[in-house]
């Protein structure tokens, strides 16, 4: 028994029985001990939700710093939309306010995008608020594309395609009627990208590289 193996198995029953079904009760079966066994190495619940935030994020890519500011801030993003995508219990575990990593592993790809950020200009209260505009996306785009972290894209697609189709009348609102029609064809990474790339320009466009 070991702290990393406790993590790799917290992983794997988060992954099959969702955030909410990962107990210390339910993990010390998984691994086939009585559960204060694992108390040897983890402190709590939330030490072990901190520990596999900190795996997920160390999954994230660091930038090339040779890069110009904007691909730094386009590279991280996509690295960490694609790991959390890949974890969902991890967004929903910080959202949630359950999990709070302090790590430096954990850290690192938020310095990374406070760094390029900091190399455009933005700074203080601006550099908060152009971090903060990235990390919606990044969040935003998850709730959005797994209905709260929790089901897939395409589940969720066809439950709001079917429940809005059967109760709005298009007459009465022909604009949504439009939107909802595209829907069906949405693609979780392709408007991820869309998404950035609009944010990004509206970063470049207020940023200030001389102050």
């Amino acid at each position: 028994m070991s702290r990393e193996r406790i993590l790799d198995a917290a992983l794997a029953v988060a992954g099959e029985h969702g955030l909410a079904g990962l107990s210390m009760r339910r993990l010390a079966k998984s691994l086939g001990v009585e559960a204060m066994s694992l108390y040897n190495h983890v402190s709590s619940k939330a030490d072990v939700l901190d520990g596999i935030c900190e795996r997920v994020f160390s999954e994230i890519d660091s930038p090339d710093p040779a890069l110009p500011w904007p691909d730094q801030v386009r590279a991280v993003a996509t690295s960490m939309h694609r790991a959390l995508r890949r974890h969902p219990m991890v967004p929903l575990a910080l959202v949630t306010d359950q999990s709070n990593p302090t790590s430096t592993r954990a850290l690192r790809p938020i310095n990374d995008l406070a760094a390029a950020l900091h190399e455009a200009g933005f700074q203080d209260n601006d550099l908060r608020c152009a971090l903060g505009a990235v990390n919606n996306v990044i969040f935003g785009s998850l709730l959005l594309s797994t209905a709260g972290f929790t089901t897939d894209q395409q589940t969720h697609t066809d439950q709001q395609v079917t429940v809005y189709r059967d109760r709005i009348d298009p007459a009465q609102l022909p604009d949504f009627s439009r939107l909802l029609q595209t829907l069906p064809s949405a693609d979780p990474e392709a408007d991820f990208q869309r998404m950035l790339d609009m944010l990004i320009s509206g970063l470049v466009a207020t940023a200030r590289p001389d102050t």
